[in-house]
């Protein structure tokens, strides 16, 4: 959503199942705490941070939604108007990992994202502190299912140790952008190919005219 004002407002919406660490994501790169025994959220939460790319301003209005099934129906109103969304799950908890495609298809639906309209999603592998041994999710299994679903943003992250979290939401924002730009360009394309059309249509008409008073 674009602003008239200095800063551009970015609706951030961050999806994945309960104890992902979606809150510890958001207060991490907010407020830069984390607190390992946070309540889950109820509903829905939202926070404000600015962030510079590029020497340009954007202050993200990040939403944490509830990852519980019960809560569905509080969440997913908030879908609407969003901007980017942060596919998230645990590293070490495979099932998390596995229900990402039911989020972005619960994401597109309430979303009313139409068909074929490319969306910045960014996946979120949190939970990167955790051992080898407790790690059920491999970097190749996200980069598979990124590739497979046209998703080219992806990051692991720890909201506990504060690695990447800074990054990944770096990493959203430039995302949007470039599918902005990339949108501008195609609508100047059609502009100028409207234009292009009257231009010629203008001169059949005078042409006409011309012919018809000789």
């Amino acid at each position: 959503m674009r602003s008239n004002n200095k800063n551009t407002l970015l609706k951030v919406v961050i999806l994945g199942d309960g104890n992902v660490g979606k809150s510890c994501l958001m207060n991490r790169f907010v407020s830069n705490q984390f607190d390992e025994h946070s309540f889950h959220t109820i509903g829905v939460e939202f926070l404000n941070k600015d962030i510079e790319i590029d020497g340009e301003t954007y202050t993200l209005q990040i939403w944490d939604t509830a990852g519980q099934e019960r809560f569905k129906t509080l969440r997913t109103p908030f879908y609407r108007g969003s901007d980017i969304c942060l596919l998230t799950y645990a590293i070490d908890d495979k099932c998390s990992y596995r229900n990402l495609q039911m989020w972005k298809n619960e994401f597109l639906y309430y979303a009313d994202i139409k068909e074929n309209v490319q969306f910045p999603f960014i996946v979120v592998g949190n939970k990167s502190d955790v051992s080898a041994e407790e790690r059920e999710v491999s970097q190749l299994e996200l980069e598979t299912w990124c590739n497979e679903n046209s998703i080219t943003s992806f990051i692991e992250t720890s909201a506990k140790t504060a690695n990447n979290v800074q990054e990944a939401f770096k990493m959203a924002v430039q995302h949007w952008l470039k599918l902005e730009s990339r949108a501008d360009k195609i609508d100047a394309v059609v502009n100028d190919t409207v234009d292009l059309r009257k231009k010629q249509s203008d001169n059949r008409i005078s042409c006409c005219i011309g012919s018809g008073d000789e």
